[in-house]
């Protein structure tokens, strides 16, 4: 039954997030306008976010409802009661016996989630100005690096010896790549400079470092929810996305001042009227921002069913395997140029995850074997 879930989860994450990724490539490039000849680039991050962290949230509200159990409140469907035991239940949390915990503290734990992901979508959308789609794909493969060191910093938590040789391999992949560059088609950005510039790649790689480092957060936070308290993959999905709607909305509609990458529109504008005027005059993105939001709705469902049954790194794993297949895509559709030393650093980063599949392919068969011993014993008794 695990594996079955495992392979259900898998294919839902690579179906829609390639559909997806397709979708948000597109959506990095100009699109041209009805009034003019020109072209024009869609820089309203925030209103991305905002699209799709609604559907989101609509579509775990849609799967909550649909499987609660008769009798059971709209609260308690929702994953809110009046205490939380330690999700272990040994009656022990970090150490302090009988601790017991609020819905508040559990809210509170979404809200920062959400604080992560929204800050961290426009960095990731920022970098695709500066750098090629591949190699924002392939450096977000790094997110095992920020994951586990957020995990040990913020959390104490240890891993496997295998798993730091695994990073040290994607590591050294992703530095590869990068040194070679020759990303192949050049892209401008609203400075004048092309992908190929060494400062453009600069910038971009530095609001890739940053998105990565908040992935990390994200991810470690995850993890300690599902560890605290007993909620579902689909509950979580829909809170952290509502407070990700209510965030990205308010600073949507707020006439803030220009703030490079989380708040481009410049002038006092609020980004949402900006946003609305954009996809008026250039109609061409509706479709990209659909599926866009509709794909990544969808693919959420099973990016928290997988985080739920098997953890952070488990889905790490899989949203790595599925970026190699991603960067392959990006490079048949929009015809991108990769150098022979890229496609060898790339090499390395996904053996580095083949390292990390096959231990991990061990243990679930020592652990099935351990499993069929105990059924052993017990129908001999």
């Amino acid at each position: 039954m695990s594996l079955l879930r495992l392979i259900v989860c898998v294919s839902g994450v690579y179906s829609m997030f390639l559909l997806w990724a397709i979708a948000q490539e597109r959506l990095s490039v100009p699109f041209k306008s009805i009034s003019s000849d020109s072209s024009d680039k869609f820089r309203s991050a925030l209103f991305l976010g905002l699209c799709q962290s609604t559907l989101s949230s609509l579509s775990a509200l849609i799967y909550i409802l649909v499987r609660k159990k008769p009798g059971q409140s709209l609260l308690e469907a929702l994953g809110i009661r009046k205490d939380y035991a330690p999700a272990n239940g040994h009656g022990k949390s970090h150490g302090k016996p009988n601790t017991r915990y609020s819905p508040r503290s559990l809210l509170l734990s979404y809200l920062q989630t959400s604080f992560f992901i929204t800050t961290a979508a426009p960095f990731g959308f920022a970098a695709l100005s500066y750098i090629s789609y591949p190699a924002m794909v392939l450096g977000k493969s790094c997110k095992l690096v920020p994951v586990m060191i957020m995990n040990v910093l913020l959390y104490r938590r240890k891993f496997a010896p295998h798993k730091y040789l695994v990073v040290a391999m994607v590591t050294a992949g992703i530095t590869i790549f990068m040194a070679f560059g020759g990303e192949g088609a050049k892209k401008h950005n609203k400075g004048g400079m092309t992908s190929d510039s060494p400062y453009a790649s600069l910038i971009g790689i530095t609001y890739l470092l940053i998105n990565l480092a908040l992935d990390g957060a994200i991810n470690s936070t995850q993890d300690e929810i599902f560890s605290r308290y007993q909620v579902t993959g689909q509950q979580m999905m829909f809170f952290i996305n509502l407070f990700c709607t209510l965030i990205s909305l308010t600073l949507s509609v707020l006439p803030l001042p220009y703030i490079p990458v989380i708040h481009e529109t410049p002038g006092g504008k609020s980004e949402m009227a900006a946003a609305l005027e954009f996809i008026r005059t250039h109609p061409g993105i509706v479709r990209s921002l659909v599926e866009f939001s509709v794909t990544g709705a969808l693919g959420q469902l099973f990016i928290f069913e997988t985080l739920k049954s098997f953890g952070s790194l488990t889905l790490v794993m899989i949203t790595l395997t599925r970026k190699m297949f991603t960067m392959i895509l990006s490079v048949v559709v929009y015809n991108h140029q990769l150098s022979l030393g890229q496609w060898a650093g790339a090499a390395v980063v996904f053996a580095g995850i083949s390292v990390e599949a096959f231990v991990k392919r061990r243990e679930i068969h020592a652990k099935r074997v351990l499993q069929e011993k105990e059924k052993a014993k017990l129908k001999s008794l």
